[in-house]
């Protein structure tokens, strides 16, 4: 008898089997690193197998790790074990590439939403905190780093040697949500009509480029009636070029006509000192390639936008981020050289041979082109910034030919300003320093004032973006040191709680919004992005259409960060709805506040120029809801007209109040204007 059950039983069943025990499995053990990420959400980078999030070895306070997984806070694993889980261990902490003591994350485990462990505050060197934790009866444990309170700077999180033990089956990543990438917006019709900025802001003597933004059938041509002085139009591109002697508004008809009809539209030109009166509109390489931009890449960047007609939906800008400049210390050829000239002039990378000739390239596109530097010595990548360089980089700036600027706060410490000699006295005598400045922003203010000065003696209109992550509260003081935008958070990422986290944040951030000075809410993540790696955004289409939609009720600039030469139908869909474009692009410059909030549901509104509003329903939470505005929390007493802006169709007259079914996380727009 023994002989026999021996020879049925698996090399798993225990002795006692045998005297009529229930038979139990031995336990598995799977590595956390061995598991599909695909899933996993994170603040910046991608999750990475084995190694920390810079891909290095894992290391926490000096020990190293052969396996886990790496991570950069805030970041979510999701993982289905179906109750069949003993425990979750590891060793965690801030991964030693970070340097200095830097980096404050929490750790937790969670389960089915209890708060299973969580470990104490972390730091950079510190000794690895081992994780122990029961699962019994878990359906879905998640792992979870939070930030320590100041932001996620720095904060590459290890999960290192990360293992679920189980009794039985295996560990599954979360399964993906599946949602059909429905196309609300009709396609353009062959018919004329004109699009984008109905106002234009412009400095005298600035060299002026203004492209007409039409859809229909070509070919088409283009005129403009009550051009000013100094001012002539390309009947065949649509382009607007010359510069402007004196200040002053000029209203112009533009017209735009084909076989099939003529259509015309007021833009107000207004030559003064504030330029950028809307958001500004266009793409940027970060998020798409990162490191590995070159001059190839922005053409590529140029040619797709203007193929693809999004130049027709006025979009405008082809930003370069970082990496045009030397590298500090790269082993990359295409990012060594010399760093300045004789003269101390920045020379840009070999990836890009000629400056002028690439802005050149784009500007013969209709499109403007903007560029990237810091305030300290280097770079957030590591190349050369522009300290104690400020006035010799605008003027190489604006020779070469640029139209905007973002300017990364990386590298920059009030340490600096002493290293050269500058006092607080000293940025008080330029004269947009405020005389009101508390003395603990004076530090954070000091490197954009500098060169706001510098960026003001060049004879060339260029946006000026602050990319400080809204310290210091840059809102209430960006546009007092002369900044066209500003950035109010951390970097963006492609998951829901980092996009829905930055944009449902804004409330209260409107009142300092307006023509010529905007909030910035980081870039738009749609199709396919990756950092140089690229996939498909991780937001669902819901997702997307919350992501565009609140963007552009919150007047933020507009800059896509996908690869524009992939581009689906769909992704080009969101960004080529006119009637929502009009929404961000509206000359009255006003930012959407929130007017409701019922748990997961939000109501933000915004005013328009002509009188009407922009009302975006969204729905935060995991199962599609029923969302209502009240005409009262609008401030509004008569009947309203309501149309919805991503259909482009008028749906009725609505007498007290409008609610619409929102699928999870998305969003419905409309606008309402008094019904007749």
């Amino acid at each position: 008898m023994k002989k026999h059950l021996y020879s049925v039983l698996s090399h798993l069943t225990v002795v006692a089997l045998v005297l009529g025990a229930t038979p139990v499995r031995a336990a598995l053990s799977y590595l956390v690193g061995s598991l599909d990420l695909s899933n996993i959400e994170q603040g910046l980078g991608e999750p990475q197998r084995d190694r920390s999030v810079e891909r290095h070895p894992l290391a926490i306070g000096g020990q190293i790790f052969t396996n886990g997984l790496g991570t950069h806070a805030e970041s979510k694993c999701a993982i289905l074990v179906n109750g069949a889980a003993d425990s979750f261990s590891a060793k965690v902490g801030v991964d030693d590439e970070v340097g200095g003591g830097r980096g404050s994350v929490v750790f937790k485990v969670v389960g089915d939403c209890r708060t299973l462990w969580q470990s104490q505050l972390l730091h950079q060197g510190e000794a690895p905190e081992a994780v122990e934790v029961k699962l019994d009866g878990v359906q879905k444990p998640e792992l979870l780093v939070e930030d320590g309170g100041d932001g996620i700077d720095d904060d590459h999180a290890d999960w290192a040697a990360a293992q679920l033990t189980m009794r039985e089956g295996k560990p599954l990543p979360l399964p993906a949500i599946k949602e059909e990438a429905v196309i609300l917006t009709p396609k353009p019709s062959p018919k004329p009509a004109i699009h984008g900025a109905k106002v234009f802001g412009v400095r005298p003597g600035a060299p002026f480029l203004f492209t007409i933004a039409a859809t229909g059938d070509r070919p088409m041509t283009f005129g403009a009636t009550g051009l000013p002085k100094g001012l002539s139009l390309d009947n065949n591109s649509g382009r607007i070029t010359g510069a402007l002697a004196k200040e002053g508004k000029f209203p112009v008809t533009l017209r735009a006509k084909n076989k099939l009809g003529v259509a015309e539209r007021q833009l107000k030109i207004v030559c003064g000192p504030r330029i950028g009166l809307t958001p500004a509109m266009g793409w940027n390489s970060w998020y798409c390639f990162a490191g590995s931009v070159s001059a190839d890449k922005i053409k590529a960047a140029a040619d797709a936008m203007v193929a693809s007609g999004l130049i027709n939906h006025g979009w405008t800008y082809i930003n370069i981020d970082d990496y045009w400049q030397v590298h500090r210390d790269s082993q990359d050829p295409t990012l060594q050289g010399p760093q300045r000239d004789a003269q101390g002039r920045i020379l840009p990378n070999p990836r890009f041979p000629d400056m002028k000739a690439l802005t050149d390239y784009v500007h013969g596109r209709g499109l403007k082109i903007g560029l990237y530097s810091s305030p300290g010595p280097w770079t957030c990548g590591g190349c050369v910034g522009s300290f104690d360089h400020e006035q010799l980089d605008a003027q190489s700036y604006a020779d070469w030919g640029f139209d905007y600027f973002k300017y990364d706060w990386c590298s920059y410490t009030p340490a600096l300003e002493a290293q050269r000699g500058n006092s607080t006295n000293d940025f008080k005598k330029l004269k947009l320093w405020p005389p009101d400045v508390p003395n603990e922003l004076a530090e954070m203010i000091k490197p954009y004032a500098l060169m706001r000065a510098a960026l003001d003696k060049v004879p060339r209109d260029i946006i000026y973006n602050f990319c400080q992550y809204g310290m210091g509260n840059v809102w209430e003081w960006g546009d007092r040191i002369g900044g066209n935008s500003w950035r109010t958070t951390r970097d963006i990422t492609d998951t829901w709680k980092a996009m829905s986290g930055i944009g449902f944040n804004q409330n209260g951030h409107e009142k300092f919004a307006g023509p010529g000075h905007f909030n910035d809410l980081d870039m738009l993540i749609v199709g396919k992005v990756g950092f140089g790696n690229l996939r498909p955004t991780r937001l669902t289409p819901n997702e997307q259409y919350t992501h565009i939609s609140l963007w552009c009720l919150l007047a933020s600039p507009l800059l896509i960060s996908g690869d524009m030469t992939q581009f689906d139908d769909f992704t080009l869909s969101l960004l080529s709805n006119d009637e929502v474009l009009d929404v961000n692009q509206d000359p009255l410059g006003r930012q959407a506040a929130r007017v409701a909030k019922r748990g997961d549901l939000e109501v933000w509104a915004k005013d328009m120029e002509d009188g009407s509003k922009a009302v975006g329903l969204f729905n935060r939470g995991k199962l599609e809801a029923p969302v209502s505005v009240n005409w009262a929390d609008l401030g509004l007493t008569v009947k309203q007209k309501v149309r919805d802006l991503w259909r482009q169709k008028d749906l009725g007259d609505f007498a007290d109040a409008f609610a619409a079914k929102v699928p999870r996380h998305g969003a419905v727009l409309v606008r309402l204007w008094p019904a007749k």
